[in-house]
């Protein structure tokens, strides 16, 4: 190892050079294959079978998610120029490259079922924008008549109309929002448009996040680097930790760029994650090397270095190593950013490792170190900190039950809370309560259905089952019910036509809008409509052969709990379906988001729990004593327990940002651990009383514990003045994270290392 370490000393400009020349290389790589993920059916696991059944149901029923665009005149929309103007803003949608024609749903294209005296016809409620009061007056009323438009194209108040553009999910780009915002300006005046619907919320959340993460990171890392300033008291050493992090940074979007990984939202995160180890590695290495320079003032250059690399590198190593494996733990989970996020921020703790144990020594070989002031010489400083360690050291004891108690009382009231923490698929929920997308969603859901779908998919082995009015009947039942839930806007099924049909074709009776009594006359009702209308829109109700169906669900809230509760709903009538061997299935983008983050709670559940054995054994093998794997995890527990306590005592849901907290407590609690009981192991081996090398352990690395936390704590609190609310709520928990970390490792953890003798000879005491 000695050799090693001359390489490195001998070197140093050697060691720039190659640092350079790769990040370079991989920076290159960044720069050509970089690509940003904005699909977030891409963030699924493809084989996974809810995924699998949710893209054939897609295929059958040509499922899409829409666009959705209203129109608003305070005065009406039945007026010539509102009326013009959806007609015009439709052809506009069918011409845009991302749609196709037939996918753009107005009230210029709906059709109007209507019975005629030889039978049925379809018409369209108008072609040329009526002028006179006659035929205005005909149209409100021929909407008004049709329940299959009113309420669904046009509000009840009939002062708004909404087009729905259904795209494909590869297709929305911010360059592709921003032509449809600007066609909606070009239409306004006096009437106001407003832009909605699942896939607006989904790309500009895919692009908003990463986009304002970019924005933030440069200040945080403005603001950790005067507070190194301030910590570690030098220019120079400020500027080597944080190459660390940078450069280690570049490696890792370099290697994912190279592998052909595109960015996901949360891998915006890793130079935060990286931010915070990094600058660990850092501060521990300079402290040691203040400390080294208080009792050896005189020590050259290539003696401060290399003796900062024999007493440190080992708990820098196992620190990366044991952090390494908490990230790695994320493998485990079956969602495609985390699992990436897991295995290559792991990459990236390694990358740091390797730096810090190269740049940082290398930049001490060639730029020298700080020359310390006469007082630091006289050893003033290093009493002061001998002197604040003894006095925490003499608290810790003094008041060790109540810290306990305490400690015991926290976790208690942690346990509650992590019991009300639940899952949230919903993308609108991460922004802004008084945001422009989030109130243009709420006035669209205030006058229609809802701008969230979700599918439900009925099968049957028997051909023309839905022909069968029994079995359309219960259909019927199903969707009237989940209709009273209060979030549950509407739906649309074969039913809807079967209820028009049969309506029209009893002089517009009321009493027969029902579902028709036999299965002939349903047979020959939707023969009709296939002859006059377009029967590829009967064709994404059901399938030719009348054995599926697809009823769709519309909510006002892309909610878990609004989702579970019409899943709930629904599901009261599987038994009574299975009956008439009919099964029951979900689809669509709505059901997919609640699978997506059921399996986010399973990844992480799973993900902590294998990190924490593997760290418990890492941590006993490299110290030769499993007590001090389970002593050296009770930092980590503690943390994990309080994050997630506090999330559920905050009603802070579990999404893809605050899913990783899980791995951001074990790779910051198990460094903090390791650092302190690697320093007390080799204090106590040449100190017989293990008091005093509890108290020369915290004057070395309690010290630089702390300082540590006070930089990333601040730091990552800058967040909280993100414009992007899950980002806020990063910031805090990442400094939750670390507090409870630290003050974890600092009090309970040297209470159990002191309690249980660690590293202890039955001599000695």
């Amino acid at each position: 190892m000695q050799s090693k370490f001359n390489t490195i000393l001998k070197h140093p400009y050697l060691i720039f050079l190659v640092t350079i020349m790769l990040s370079l290389a991989l920076f290159q790589q960044i720069k050509s294959k970089g690509a940003m993920e904005t699909d977030l059916d891409k963030y699924m696991p493809q084989d996974h079978p809810a995924f699998v059944y949710s893209d054939q149901a897609e295929g059958w029923f040509d499922i899409k998610d829409g666009i959705i665009i209203a129109i608003e005149n305070p005065e009406g929309i039945y007026n010539p120029g509102t009326l013009e103007k959806i007609k015009q803003l439709t052809k506009d949608l069918q011409k845009m490259d991302e749609i196709e024609k037939a996918d753009v749903t107005s009230l210029y294209t709906a059709d109007n079922i209507l019975g005629t005296d030889d039978g049925m016809d379809v018409k369209s409620f108008y072609r040329r924008v009526p002028t006179t009061t006659e035929k205005l007056n005909e149209l409100q009323q021929a909407v008004k008549s049709n329940d299959m438009v009113y309420g669904r194209l046009v509000s009840e108040n009939e002062k708004v109309s909404v087009l729905i553009a259904r795209i494909n999910d590869d297709v929305f780009t911010q360059d592709f929002y921003q032509r449809i915002l600007e066609l909606g300006q070009k239409y306004e005046g006096p009437e106001i448009i407003h832009v909605a619907g699942s896939p607006i919320i989904e790309g500009t959340m895919a692009l908003l996040g990463p986009a304002d993460m970019k924005r933030m990171v440069p200040i945080v890392i403005a603001v950790i680097f005067l507070l190194l300033l301030l910590v570690l008291k030098s220019v120079k050493n400020t500027i080597f930790t944080f190459l660390v992090v940078a450069v280690s940074s570049i490696w890792t979007f370099g290697l994912m760029a190279a592998v052909g990984i595109p960015v996901y939202a949360v891998s915006t995160m890793i130079p935060v994650m990286l931010i915070a180890i990094g600058v660990a590695d850092g501060i521990h290495l300079f402290s040691h090397l203040d400390l080294y320079l208080l009792k050896h003032p005189n020590a050259t250059r290539a003696e401060a270095s290399y003796n900062m690399l024999k007493e440190m590198w080992i708990p820098v190593v196992m620190t990366s190593v044991t952090t390494a494996i908490g990230f790695v733990s994320l493998l485990t989970s079956e969602v495609y950013p985390i699992k990436y996020f897991g295995l290559f921020t792991a990459f990236g703790v390694l990358a740091a490792m390797v730096l810090s144990l190269t740049l940082i020594p290398a930049g001490v070989m060639a730029f020298g170190f700080k020359k310390r002031k006469s007082s630091e010489l006289n050893g003033e400083v290093s009493h002061n900190s001998n002197q604040i360690s003894q006095s925490f050291t003499t608290f810790l004891f003094k008041y060790k039950l109540f810290i306990v108690a305490t400690t015991v009382a926290i976790m208690i009231i942690s346990i509650v809370g992590t019991t009300k923490v639940w899952i949230n698929s919903s993308f609108l929920d991460k922004f802004e309560p008084d945001s422009e997308i989030v109130l243009t969603d709420k006035f669209i859901n205030e006058n229609f259905g809802g701008t969230s779908t979700l599918n439900l998919i009925l099968e049957s082995n028997d051909k023309n089952a839905f022909k069968n009015p029994e079995i359309l009947e219960i259909v019927l039942d199903l969707q009237n019910d989940v209709e009273t839930l209060p979030m549950v806007g509407s739906s649309f099924s074969l039913n809807d036509y079967l209820l028009r049909m049969n309506k029209v074709m009893h002089a517009d009776s009321a009493q027969y809008e029902s579902v028709p009594g036999n299965s002939d006359l349903i047979a020959q009702y939707l023969l009709l409509y296939e002859m006059s209308g377009d029967p590829e829109k009967l064709w994404q109700v059901t399938d030719y052969e009348y054995r599926k169906l697809n009823i769709t669900f519309q909510l006002k809230s892309d909610n878990s709990k609004v989702i579970n509760e019409a899943l709930e709903k629904i599901g009261t009538k599987r038994s009574v379906l299975a009956a008439q061997g009919v099964t029951m299935n979900f689809a669509g983008s709505g059901y997919k988001g609640l699978v997506f983050t059921d399996l986010i709670l399973e990844g992480q559940i799973k993900s902590l729990f294998i990190s924490l054995v593997i760290i418990v054994l890492l941590l006993t093998l490299m110290f030769k004593d499993y007590r001090v794997g389970i002593i050296g995890s009770v930092p980590i527990i503690i943390t994990a327990l309080i994050s997630f306590g506090v999330m559920g005592l905050l009603n802070i849901p579990l999404n893809t940002t605050s899913a990783l907290l899980s791995s951001i407590s074990v790779g910051i609690g198990i460094d903090y651990a390791v650092h302190f009981i690697d320093r007390y192991r080799a204090n106590l081996a040449k100190n017989t009383d293990s008091r005093v090398a509890l108290e020369k352990t915290m004057s070395h690395s309690g010290r630089a514990i702390i300082f540590n936390a006070i930089v990333v704590i601040l730091g990552f609190m800058v967040l909280l003045a993100s414009v992007f609310p899950p980002n806020r709520q990063l910031g805090g928990l990442v400094s939750l994270n670390m507090f409870t970390s630290f003050v974890g490792t600092l009090t309970i953890m040297v209470l159990l290392l002191k309690k249980f003798k660690i590293f202890q000879n039955k001599n000695k005491e």
